[in-house]
């Protein structure tokens, strides 16, 4: 028994601590950090919420086809993303324009001019002869660590090229050790490093003294390739949140309030397995809230009710579970078998009512756009993170309480109704 007490103490001490982390986030290095809801770069507000920049880009180009716009709004699209603006809204206008709503972006000609500036990417050697260009790029990213044994870490950028571009940057390089290479956005330098030797090799990396956000800014702009044309900016504005500036919290209370009332009624109707569902509640919230902080989602309201949907599918999945409890109860057998047979006999329809939702939220997150896309999102990391609280949490929680010999049926939910009529029946 004390060892169950100290292990169900232990469960509910961690997750206090990931309340915590939830909420404040955690630095852990100077580098790495745990990034919580209240934590700067974690969670953003999108565009209804914070507000941000609307740009409408044209092409230069007379009669552009419809596959190419549509090239054109992906190249934008994916640019964004590696941004870290995932809630985006970019849509194509007319015949010949693209529109981007960019949420939490207060700057729209600083947005104009990193987004625009991707239409022609070249390498350059001093001579002013392209030795690179956009097809030539498979991959790039910013990285942070050690580039060789004996420097100190930094920020730089990972390049993988395809198997042409090696042959052409290996030409290049072999001509230019000690010279700088010029990465050009049309016709403004963005990078110049400097060639150390020779690259034969796909993989390389560009090294410099880069902050993260010029590393990542560097390597979004080098990913992104190059629109089929070049565009221009027509319009360019910030905007202001459109449900102005108490919405969020106010959205954030009523998903407390609901979520308060969903733990009453199920500690009212199942008492102690309703308790421990309450707790495995707690958990699930959490994990929700760091997934999405550290994946720096833009949330919106439609996220938020994709996160406070999911809670209800918990629920419905502990529902399930404990009914199944409450008749193993009524049939005469023992708590310890009943909570078992409960969990295993529910399992099947829990995961079929759980994997129709993650198919939608799936399909929303992939042909869905700007909003739908981030309530896709949210509602698919709720309802994995919610099926494994309600198997996984509140059972590891009942099998605690089970090992401290809590053996009163009515604590299980079973009504004094039933239990009578189990009596009676027992007697005659």
């Amino acid at each position: 028994m004390t060892k169950s007490i100290i292990k169900l103490s232990g469960i509910i001490l961690v997750i206090v601590l990931l309340t915590y982390l939830a909420i404040s986030g955690f630095q852990i290095t100077e580098t790495t950090k745990i990034h919580g809801i209240k934590s700067e770069g974690g969670i953003t507000q999108g565009l209804d919420l914070a507000g941000g920049s609307v740009i409408v880009f044209q092409a230069e180009k007379e009669n552009p086809t419809k596959e190419e716009m549509d090239s054109a709004a992906q190249v934008i699209t994916k640019r964004l993303e590696n941004m870290g603006y995932t809630e985006a809204d970019i849509t194509v206008q007319g015949e010949d324009k693209v529109r981007a709503e960019i949420p939490s972006f207060s700057n729209p000609e600083e947005a104009a001019k990193q987004l625009g500036a991707m239409a022609q990417l070249r390498f350059v050697d001093g001579a002013g002869t392209e030795v690179l260009n956009g097809k030539h790029i498979k991959d790039a990213s910013s990285e942070y660590g050690q580039t060789d044994q004996l420097g100190s870490a930094s920020y730089y950028i990972s390049l993988e090229l395809t198997e042409d571009g090696r042959k052409a940057f290996y030409d290049a390089t072999s001509r230019n050790v000690g010279q700088p290479i010029y990465i050009m956005l049309d016709d403004a330098i963005i990078s110049a490093p400097t060639v150390n030797e020779a690259i034969n090799d796909t993989k390389c990396v560009i090294t410099g003294e880069f902050t993260q956000e010029e590393a990542k800014s560097l390597a979004a702009n080098i990913k992104a390739g190059k629109l089929p044309f070049s565009m221009k900016t027509v319009e360019v504005r910030a905007i202001s949140a459109t449900l102005g500036a108490d919405a969020l919290d106010k959205a954030v209370t009523a998903g407390i309030i609901g979520l308060v009332l969903v733990m009453l009624f199920m500690i009212l109707l199942y008492r102690l397995p309703g308790f421990m569902s309450a707790i495995a509640l707690v958990a699930y919230i959490d994990v929700v809230l760091l997934i999405c902080a550290n994946l720096h989602i833009n949330l919106t309201l439609p996220g938020i009710a994709g996160i406070i949907l999911a809670v209800g599918m918990a629920v419905d999945a502990n529902v399930i579970i404990f009914e199944r409890i409450k008749e193993e109860l009524i049939v005469g057998k023992g708590i310890r078998t009943a909570v078992e047979a409960g969990f295993s006999n529910a399992l099947s329809a829990v995961i079929d009512s759980n994997i129709t939702t993650i198919i939608a939220a799936v399909i929303l997150m992939f042909l869905g756009t700007g909003t739908l896309k981030g309530f896709g999102t949210t509602l698919l990391i709720g309802v994995v993170v919610s099926m494994l609280s309600a198997i996984f949490v509140t059972k590891f929680l009942l099998r605690r309480v089970l090992e401290m010999g809590v053996k009163n049926i009515w604590l299980y939910g079973v009504s004094k109704k039933k239990l009578a009529k189990k009596e009676g029946n027992a007697n005659a």
